[in-house]
């Protein structure tokens, strides 16, 4: 039989990889989707954004119950935490959707691959030849194009391993039982979500910062109404904060940090480590092509292409672009798109939103405030809290408001930050807008059912001209 040469081939089947996959399938393309995993899915579905948002529902359900009496339901004072249960709905979530992948792969007819894939180098008469390592056997696989998408892990602070006390999102996912106590180390969407987890299943959480503020990618006013809802919800925050050592204790760890010019001691049974995620480009075969990379980081152009003729990488690996889940499954059918010949569109880095499912709930999108008077934008901004709202009277969560950022001369909206009910949600409403290039002016012309948590996006339009209805 000739051997097979695939028309694409895949490293790695995160959500960038797989998604590249599907639509090189849908497509037409002969594709192969390498994993060395077990499973499909990467850290997104099995340790990262499905698992996590599974158990913040759950923390979201017990906060709800500790209300109960308000909204007038009896008999649940006396309510249990069976945590046992609340990891085993996780997993059923995840499981659920992995076998959902593995379905789309044969309905895509992509071929599904064990194995370590490396590079062995530039193409040979336009083939690329794809190393497999799959336990103590090696192959190859023949492609003409390959799109590395081999995703990242979780940074670690210098000194410190994983274990059973020190935790990366990985092991937190799989701890036995809520911890009475937990230090946070990096307030960034891990850590912070992590911190509304179990603070709602009354953990005493302390969060370290080294940057001065809370979420420091998000808008300053945003960081600080979290911060403020945090206080309120009985979880520490520092600021400024330097982590100094990390000491195993007969009951957790103890952590010594410098903050506000002095040093200071927190004990905790367990200390999550939260600080950011590094590359995973070590090993697979970069130092044998004209790959160019930058801390591990892969340059590419608009469409995701390498330095490498046919070698492409999409997702958490690439240098500039935001390790977001939906950014890598964009990147991933931008880049088959240019592989398939078919209409392609690079990604606009200002119309990408970034959501934290914490509580309150954060979603934004385009320049905070801050930038956008750094970048010389004349700036008019309007806000909009949800205590003026009906939908969060009635759902009970009045924590808050959304915020446009725009253009004083045309109304361009340079940018959206929510923090309250549902942000997730109601950004996407923002994000639509400014890939339309809508105004200002189209959003409060824009009818929004009442009663709704959108309308208060109409009304965050009408406040930048000092117009709001409700307020």
């Amino acid at each position: 039989m000739p051997e097979t040469i695939y028309d694409v081939a895949i490293i790695g089947s995160g959500p960038a990889g797989y998604t590249a996959a599907i639509r090189a399938g849908q497509y037409g393309l002969k594709a192969a989707l390498i994993e060395k995993d077990p499973y499909l899915g990467g850290t997104c579905l099995h340790v990262g954004c499905i698992p996590t948002k599974a158990l913040l529902f759950n923390a979201e359900l017990w906060d709800h119950l500790k209300d109960a009496a308000e909204y007038g339901i009896e008999g649940v004072g006396a309510r249990k935490l069976k945590w046992d249960s609340v990891l085993q709905r996780k997993t059923k979530v995840v499981d659920r959707h992995a076998k959902g992948l593995q379905f789309l792969m044969r309905k895509n007819r992509v071929d599904t691959v064990k194995g370590f894939g490396r590079l062995s180098g530039p193409a040979q008469n336009g083939v690329h030849t794809i190393e497999l390592k799959d336990g103590g056997k090696t192959s190859q696989l023949k492609t003409k194009n390959v799109i590395l998408a081999t995703g990242s892990e979780a940074r670690m602070i210098p000194g410190l391993q994983a274990d059973d006390r020190v935790l990366t999102n990985i092991e937190i996912l799989e701890i036995g039982s809520v911890p009475k106590s937990l230090v946070v180390v990096g307030s960034g969407a891990v850590g912070v979500e992590f911190a509304s987890i179990f603070r709602s299943f009354d953990t005493e959480v302390t969060i370290l910062e080294m940057l001065p503020r809370m979420v420091p990618l998000e808008d300053e006013e945003v960081s600080k109404e979290l911060a403020r809802v945090y206080r309120k919800r009985g979880i520490n925050f520092y600021a400024g904060a330097k982590v100094e050592k990390v000491e195993k204790t007969k009951t957790g760890v103890s952590v010594t940090f410098s903050a506000d010019g002095k040093q200071q001691k927190v004990e905790a049974e367990k200390i999550l480590i939260a600080v950011g995620r590094k590359p995973l480009t070590d090993a697979v075969g970069l130092e044998q092509t004209k790959i160019q990379t930058e801390r591990g980081f892969v340059k590419t152009n608009e469409w995701m292409q390498t330095g490498e003729p046919g070698i492409y990488a999409i997702g958490d690996i690439v240098l500039g672009t935001p390790q977001l889940a939906h950014v890598g499954a964009m990147e991933g059918i931008v880049a088959v798109s240019k592989i398939a010949g078919k209409e392609d569109k690079p990604i606009n880095l200002r119309r990408i939103p970034n959501v934290t499912f914490c509580h309150p709930e954060i979603g934004s999108v385009g320049l905070t405030e801050a930038k956008a008077r750094e970048q010389g934008h004349s700036v008019k901004v309007g806000k909009f809290p949800f205590t003026a709202n009906s939908r969060a009277s009635i759902v009970g969560e009045h924590e808050g408001f959304i915020k446009i950022v725009s253009d004083s001369k045309y109304g361009e909206i340079l940018g959206v930050h929510i923090i309250g009910p549902q942000a997730t949600e109601l950004i996407a409403e923002a994000v639509t807008a400014m890939e339309l290039e809508a105004t200002v002016e189209d959003l409060m012309w824009t009818i929004h059912a009442h009663p709704t948590l959108a309308e208060a996006m109409l009304d965050a339009s009408n406040s930048v001209y000092g117009l709001a209805i409700n307020i």
